[in-house]
């Protein structure tokens, strides 16, 4: 199990925000922290702990700047995602990424789009891609959640679809869509399935606030999954150490 760091990036700034705020029409974005540092400052950061697997997200328009500084300030260190398609993947590559993140591109319309996947693959080849699965709970089933959370896709999360999919990517990225960026907990089902069902490595992301959630994350996933904190973090204007996570996950490695 490791400490994945994270940069999220919204209107050219770090941010920390609830991921399902986005994209509604009627009410402003939840922002749960706007930092006042760039994101070399946080990229810069990571290198300097060693933490590596990292993700880059740009959340929506008028981040490609930002996201860049950072991919060149840890050339090699940190994935990006948040847009991404098959034109514009290599670009990202060439200026640090170590992978790609797809989301959006590969789900359209409440479906997975087998043609801009294998496209894709083609582009940057599987060693070099991230499957983004966004996970919302219905009927204790688990579901792609597209078009910026707002729409249920038909696509189940099991174990049936991660062996499919796993043919395509050298990683997954998990987010709990219904806890991200509340600081309410980790998903606990969740995390359970999924360290039965995936054989590659694969970062959870979701509702992680303090270290007794760490270590019910470590015993539920078995040490199987790694996990991002965002909005917790102090450095993102939360009440977790930073410092403490890093030393907990560094001596954690240590043990083993």
């Amino acid at each position: 199990m490791k400490f994945r760091p994270c940069i999220d990036l919204h209107n050219g700034k770090v941010k920390q925000i609830v991921g399902e705020s986005l994209g509604t029409e009627d009410k402003a974005v939840i922002e749960n922290f706007v930092s006042s540092y760039d994101s070399t400052y946080y990229a810069e950061m990571f290198k300097q702990d060693r933490l590596t697997g990292g993700h880059v997200i740009m959340l929506g328009g008028g981040n490609k700047e930002e996201a860049v500084a950072a991919l060149q300030a840890y050339s090699g260190g940190l994935q990006i995602g948040g847009g991404i398609t098959a034109e514009i993947a290599s670009e990202y590559l060439e200026h640090g990424a170590s992978h790609v993140v797809v989301t959006s591109y590969i789900f359209r319309d409440g479906q997975l789009h087998q043609d801009h996947l294998h496209k894709i693959v083609s582009e940057v080849g599987k060693n070099k891609l991230v499957i983004d699965l966004s996970c919302k709970e219905k009927d204790g089933k688990w579901f792609v959640a597209t078009n910026q959370w707002k729409q249920l896709s038909d696509f189940e999360v099991n174990e049936q679809s991660i062996r499919y999919l796993e043919q395509f990517c050298d990683e997954f990225l998990i987010h709990a869509v219904d806890v991200e960026g509340k600081q309410s907990g980790i998903q606990q089902s969740l995390v359970s399935s999924l360290a039965q069902w995936v054989t590659i490595p694969t970062t959870y992301a979701g509702g992680a606030r303090s270290f007794a959630d760490i270590e019910l994350f470590q015993g539920l996933s078995q040490s199987k999954l790694d996990i991002t904190i965002g909005s917790a973090l102090d450095i993102f204007g939360g009440k977790l150490s930073y410092k403490e996570v890093v030393t907990y996950m560094n001596e954690l490695a240590t043990r083993k």
